[in-house]
């Protein structure tokens, strides 16, 4: 699946040299000069003790120049591999095994008049990406002057840094299309008569009825229809033969199966320090590249902070010198499949409307390093990519994504926020450049705090509700896309603060007829976070950094409170450990290590109990309250006798949840601790590669509490007990006195091994303790451990201080 990103490519630039390495406060900072075309004015970048960048401009094109320089420099390797991949440009690099993905990412690249979607961008903004985009190049051409400059990965693989070129701001539309997966399911489902058996593991929230959409014939829906949606893992152990290919893992970040995020913001009048709080803890993959670098940029008329994407132009989280802002997912269901039927006699052709429409056919020749060019045909219908073609069976596949249409490219939505001053101007760049659904949270040195949902929306026609595959044969062809500004909002609410957690948000009277999405998630987090922060009417800092690593589990008190009051010998001492237990999932707590065991094996043999075998394959998890409710009030579809169908699977489990924490813990079990299975273990994505993992060091040691449904959010993913995703980056913020805001990113803002930088925020993540997010110069100024001098080359000598 491609991972959603823009990247940008970019001008050329040529410079002297910058030493890599970071000297912590209290050495005296060496200030160095580097010549960097692209630039109108020089800039200063101080570096403070904490590893983030401080870039200081006279123009504020030339502030982003700075930030896509630093990011270089920080993260050049990891801009490097999502850029190839977005452009399908990895098999000039690496060989004929990465053609195939090559192929399938161009087909996602945006296919209208790039021309004419830059002309709407406003020229301010354009101007900031356009500069972004060469302070990238700069720090390429720096490192390609001197290669001892250059990442270790370069060196290893035998390759070079692609350049970036300001027109893929707005080709680059890889989504991950995950909706479109459920869709699949519920059609499979469906056609095995057991549609009922989809709310087990994904219940529809705002409650819905599931129907066929007319015309599906639902039997016939496959794996294969997502054609080369499933992919799969970039080969890159195919690259050494010591690796096998099967096993390298994706490149980039982590999983994002359970992305999500909480945010909060508090008023003034229920703040401990009189002004308003702004929180946030975006949730994504943990385990490889960190999905966010800081960075502060400043110039007249632009001073902002916190955490970027890395290749994406402007802050997602931090504050300017005005405002504080958040953001954390909303849902909007954004894709569609569409089955289309092929001609009998020219598989080139599909049912469309009264007649057959011509597939609209790209001949691709895909260079190849080593190799002669891969060539390949992509395939077009009238509602987007075709996915699947399929002329035995007479069918294919096309997917309709709101990334790919036009005007939809995210990649300028930062800069716009980042530009803005008030509530107002913020709302108005939100609707224009932001198509991704977005709880987008706000709190300003004036003492207001607001919230704003924002996203693209596809219209459906025919009461469509985009949760399975629907017929290609135009009744089902969305009508338009709009960027539904009718979406809930709240500006100073009565009540003092607004929280989000990805829960179901919407109003209790929303039109059923506009409902954006089902995919809402459990609201535990959310209910937590609320309780909390409406029993404090003086909302401290240190409340809210406690709410942030509060392990507190609301499934795993109402399954404590399910147990029952006696059990067999083998599940006894598992009984005995978990009653009277509190239910927090802290790091250290033995019962919380065997209530995750017991959790699991009760999932386990509840599907077991009542999923037929021959949908377990699409059937294979159960949703918290779903399970918890079965224990509860067990049905017929646990056999003649229920209770006690429950209660034997109950005592199974328990009993077999002790055997696995003895194996797996050691037998004494005083000893037994959460964080001993839950790891933090980072690794670099080509880590199978041998040379690679020699060269950057795992860093690993410490383990977590929390799960899913904490508001200290640690998912798993598989059957192992890894950390695979949570908060890494996190961010509380003290509007209007910026000094006293704190922040984390973990591991660390660099990925170079060579950078102290690399793994210095990995035990204070681990321990849950904030490190500043300093913002005033005398603060920066104070703690600045590098400083480096950017100017056009025609500035006058190099010269170093």
């Amino acid at each position: 699946m491609l991972n959603r990103r823009s990247f940008l490519l970019g001008s050329a630039a040529t410079m002297g040299l910058l030493a890599t390495g970071l000297h912590r406060a209290g050495a005296a900072p060496i200030a160095r000069q580097v010549a960097a075309t692209g630039l109108t004015a020089p800039i200063e970048i101080v570096d403070d003790s904490w590893g983030v960048p401080h870039v200081r401009a006279a123009s504020i094109p030339d502030a982003f120049f700075g930030q896509g320089y630093v990011v270089a420099r920080d993260r050049l390797f990891q801009l490097d591999l999502a850029h190839r991949r977005e452009m399908g440009r990895l098999a000039e690099a690496f060989g004929a095994d990465f053609a195939r993905h090559d192929a399938v990412a161009r087909l996602f690249l945006f296919r209208g008049d790039v021309e004419a979607e830059l002309a709407l961008i406003p020229d301010d903004i354009l101007a900031c990406a356009r500069s972004y985009v060469a302070g990238i190049n700069a720090r390429i051409d720096e490192v390609t002057a001197d290669p001892a400059l250059l990442p270790p990965e370069y060196g290893i693989l035998g390759v070079a840094p692609l350049k970036w070129d300001l027109r893929d701001l707005v080709l680059g539309r890889g989504g991950s299309f995950g909706s479109v997966e459920d869709e699949v399911r519920r059609a499979r489902l469906a056609g095995m008569g057991l549609l009922e058996l989809d709310a087990l593991m994904a219940p529809l929230r705002p409650t819905w009825t599931l129907t066929v959409p007319d015309g599906l014939d639902a039997a016939a829906v496959s794996e294969a229809d997502l054609g080369v949606l499933g992919i799969g893992a970039l080969p890159f152990g195919s690259l050494v033969p010591e690796v096998e290919p099967e096993r390298a893992p994706p490149a980039g970040g982590g999983d994002r199966g359970d992305d999500g995020s909480n945010a909060w913001t508090i008023a003034a009048q229920r703040s401990a320090t009189g002004r308003p709080l702004l929180v946030n803890d975006p949730h994504l993959g943990i385990g490889s590249f960190g999905p966010r670098h800081v960075v502060h940029l400043s110039a007249p008329g632009l001073d902002v902070i916190g955490g970027g994407a890395p290749g994406l132009p402007g802050i997602m989280q931090g504050h300017t010198d005005r405002f504080a802002f958040g953001r954390t997912n909303f849902h909007i269901d954004q894709e569609d499949l569409f089955v289309l039927e092929l001609h009998p006699d020219d598989p080139e052709r599909y049912r469309h409307g009264s007649g057959w429409r011509r597939f609209e056919r790209v001949e691709l020749s895909i260079p190849v390093k080593d190799a002669a060019p891969h060539a390949a045909t992509l395939r077009y219908a009238v509602q987007g990519p075709v996915v699947s073609h399929d002329p035995a069976r007479r069918r294919a596949t096309a997917l309709a994504a709101v990334d790919l249409q036009p005007g939809a490219s995210g990649s300028f939505a930062m800069i716009a926020i980042n530009l803005a001053r008030d509530w107002e101007s913020l709302r108005t760049a939100a609707f224009r450049f932001h198509p991704s659904p977005t709880n987008f949270h706000y709190a300003d040195v004036d003492g207001n705090h607001g919230w704003q949902v924002i996203g693209f929306m596809p219209e459906r026609p025919r009461g469509g509700d985009g949760l399975m595959p629907v017929p290609g044969d135009g009744r089902y062809d969305w009508t338009g896309v709009r960027d539904f500004r009718s979406l809930p909002s709240e500006y100073n609410p009565a009540k003092g603060w607004f929280a989000s957690a990805n829960q179901n948000n919407l109003p209790a009277d929303w039109p059923r007829d506009r409902i954006p999405a089902f995919s809402f998630r459990d609201p535990y987090r959310y209910d937590r976070i609320a309780g909390v922060l409406s029993s404090q009417p003086r909302h401290r800092i240190a409340d809210s950094l406690a709410l942030l690593n509060d392990t507190l589990s609301t499934p795993a008190r109402q399954l404590v409170s399910l147990l029952p009051a006696s059990a067999s010998p083998g599940a006894a001492p598992a009984l005995a450990m978990l009653r009277g237990w509190d239910g927090r999932l802290d790091a250290d707590s033995a019962p919380a290590a065997l209530y995750q065991l017991v959790w699991r094996e009760l999932g386990k043999r509840l599907l077991a109990a009542i999923v037929p075998p021959r949908a377990r394959d699409l059937v294979d998890s159960i949703a918290p309250s779903v399970l918890l409710g079965f224990l509860a009030h067990p049905d017929r579809r646990l056999g003649a006798d229920p209770a006690a169908a429950r209660d034997a699977l109950v005592d199974a489990a328990l009993a077999s949840a002790w055997t696995q924490a003895q194996e797996a813990l050691g037998a004494d079990p005083a000893a037994w601790r959460w964080g001993t299975l839950h790891q933090v273990r980072i690794r670099h994505p080509l880590w199978r590669i041998p040379a690679i993992a020699a060269a950057f060091p795992t860093i690993e040691g410490g383990g977590s509490g929390g799960d899913s449904y904490t508001v200290m959010a640690r998912w798993v993913r598989g059957s192992g007990w890894q950390v695979a995703g949570g908060a890494s980056y996190l961010q509380v913020i003290d509007v209007g006195a910026w000094d006293n805001s704190l922040m984390l990113n973990l591991p660390g803002n660099s990925n170079d091994p060579r950078s102290p930088h690399y793994r210095d925020l990995y035990a204070p993540w681990i321990d849950a303790k904030m490190q500043p997010m300093l913002f005033s110069r005398a603060a920066v100024d104070a703690h600045a451990a590098a400083r480096t001098r950017l100017r056009p080359p025609s500035d006058g000598p190099r010269r170093s201080d």
